[in-house]
This record gives C-alpha cells, sequence and structure tokens, in this order.
C-alpha cells in the first residue's frame, strides 16, 4: 500500500460565522486530530500544513457570491498543488480540514488527472437545497453543487477544469432523511444512501455497492464531514443532528473502501474544537479515523 502522508488544510472560509465576531472553529481540527498522536499511529509522513488566506467577511455583500471567494480560489489551488505532488509521489493523502470547501482542491487535483469518483459522507448533501432556499454566502453549504460545476465561476471552473466530478461518478452517503435535497440528487442522477438505508441495508453491503459504482473509473477520493455522525456521538460540529451514523457503522462502511486499491485519498472536514473543549470526541474521532486507516496500515 502507498504510504499515508498527512497534510494540514485549516481553512474555514466557506463557512458563515457561528456568531457574531466569532470565527469558525474548525480549522482547529488538524491540531486537535494531531495532538492524539494520529501520525504515530499510523506511521504516516508529516507533510505539512497549507496556510490558508485570513477570514473576512466584513465587507461581504450578496452581489459577491460566495463568502471569501477569492480566497477559497487562491486556497483551493495552492492546496490542490500540495496533493499533485503527494501522489505524484505515489503516496495516499489524508488531508485534516478545515472546512467541507477544502473538498474543491481534491477535485482540481483529481481532474488534471483523469475520471475520478467521490465517496460523499456527509450529514447533509450540500447540493442544491440553500441555493433553491435563496439562502447564499457559505461554500461548505454547497460544496458538492460546487464540485460538480453548479455555481459561482470562479470557483467552479478554476483553470478550466469544472466540474471536478461527473455526476454520474458521485455517491453520497450518510445524509439524514430530511436533508431536502433528495429529489435534486436524484434529479442530477446522483447515487445516494441516507443514514437509515445504510442502516438497514448494512454498511458492508453498500460498501460493496460503492466500489462496483467506482470500478470503471481511475479512482475515487473519500470526503468525510464529521457530521455524517449521530449527535449522540459527536455533537462538536457546525450542525449536529439526530438519525446519523454511529462509529461501528461508519467504520464499517468507509474501511473498505480506504482498502481499495482505486482509493486515492481522503480527508476530515467539520470537526469544531471549540465545542470540545476537554478533547473527549477528538479523542474518539481519531481512534476512528485510525481503525478506518488500518486498512491501509495493517
Amino acid at each position: 500500500m502507498n504510504r499515508i502522508a498527512v497534510l494540514d488544510a485549516p481553512s474555514n472560509l466557506g463557512l458563515r460565522m457561528p456568531g457574531p465576531g466569532v470565527v469558525p472553529g474548525c480549522y482547529k481540527l488538524a491540531g486537535a486530530i494531531r495532538d492524539q498522536g494520529l501520525l504515530s499511529r499510523l506511521g504516516a509522513r508529516d507533510a505539512g500544513y497549507v496556510v490558508p488566506p485570513r477570514y473576512d467577511i466584513s465587507a461581504w455583500t450578496p452581489d459577491d457570491g460566495i463568502y471569501n471567494s477569492v480566497g477559497v480560489a487562491s486556497y483551493t489551488r495552492r492546496l490542490a498543488s500540495r496533493i499533485d505532488t503527494l501522489l505524484d509521489a505515489g503516496e495516499f493523502p489524508v488531508v485534516l480540514g478545515g472546512d467541507c470547501s477544502i473538498l474543491l482542491a481534491p477535485g482540481v487535483s483529481l481532474r488534471r488527472r483523469g475520471r475520478y469518483g467521490l465517496a460523499y459522507l456527509d450529514g447533509s448533501a450540500d447540493f442544491l437545497r440553500l441555493t433553491q432556499a435563496g439562502r447564499i454566502g457559505a461554500a461548505a453549504g454547497e460544496t458538492l453543487a460546487l464540485a460538480t460545476g453548479r455555481g459561482q465561476a470562479s470557483v467552479v471552473d478554476i483553470d478550466g477544469l469544472g466540474p471536478y466530478f461527473q455526476d454520474s461518478d458521485v455517491v453520497v452517503l450518510g445524509n439524514r432523511e430530511d436533508d431536502g435535497d433528495g429529489d435534486n440528487l436524484a434529479e442530477a442522477g446522483i447515487a445516494c444512501w441516507t443514514s437509515p438505508a445504510i442502516q438497514a441495508a448494512g454498511p458492508a453491503d453498500i460498501a460493496e455497492k460503492i466500489l462496483a459504482h467506482f470500478s470503471a473509473l481511475d479512482g475515487f477520493w473519500v470526503h468525510l464531514d464529521a457530521d455524517v455522525l449521530d449527535i449522540s456521538v459527536l455533537p462538536a460540529v457546525d450542525a449536529p443532528d439526530p438519525g446519523g451514523l454511529q462509529y461501528a457503522e461508519l467504520i464499517a462502511l468507509v474501511k473498505p473502501l480506504i482498502a481499495a486499491p482505486g482509493c486515492v485519498g481522503f480527508h476530515l472536514t467539520i470537526y469544531d474544537p471549540d465545542l470540545d473543549p476537554d478533547g473527549r470526541y477528538a479523542a474518539e474521532l481519531t481512534d476512528a479515523v485510525v481503525e478506518i486507516m488500518s486498512a491501509r496500515t495493517g
């Protein structure tokens, strides 16, 4: 198996402020997970840190489109370049976010290389629901729409590469039953298994279906938003909700994906250490990531 390289991508550019003057805390995710000994437990190489632009929406107006759009585009290019370097070296990137907008970077990197799939694990599909409701501003709330070419041109068509993933090459996993994007996903032809559907069919069976879905592609990437987990096990996210996966279900679903030869990388987003002052949830989340990655570390 390719050596794991851990790269920090602590961008919070794609989120709304959780309160007046409060910067989203998910930029601290990487430090909190590293503090749990992730690198040594994985036997991973430290691939460093891609510094994001400053979060600043003080002058934002709706005419500007998404928050921090210039920063999101520039950061996507720089992070994609670092992911390119890891893939060129034959390494397996484990990218520690940040918010979900960091997905645009592996999207750009992989689009340069061929046609790749995306396993999108998230409590929300982040597709078109907010746009339809007239809400604009947060790229993290529309990440899948952006990654599939829907939205602001400066972000969805970086270097003329958009869309970064074809609709037919995306699988949404673990969104809630009441997510509101079900009809949108069906209309786009994007495969989807909600948390209840995964629980009913069994995570291992769903993993087999996902791998079959990606079998004709050049490979695939795994996006894991920590809010795919139920609020009872991980409340320290920006949008905690009931009806999500338990840790055992998440591991049973994702571990076979990571083990597959076609899987080329993984990232983790949205866990917020500001909501976890004693680090309890960081420890449990890190344990799960280590177990998932044991598919590659033995």
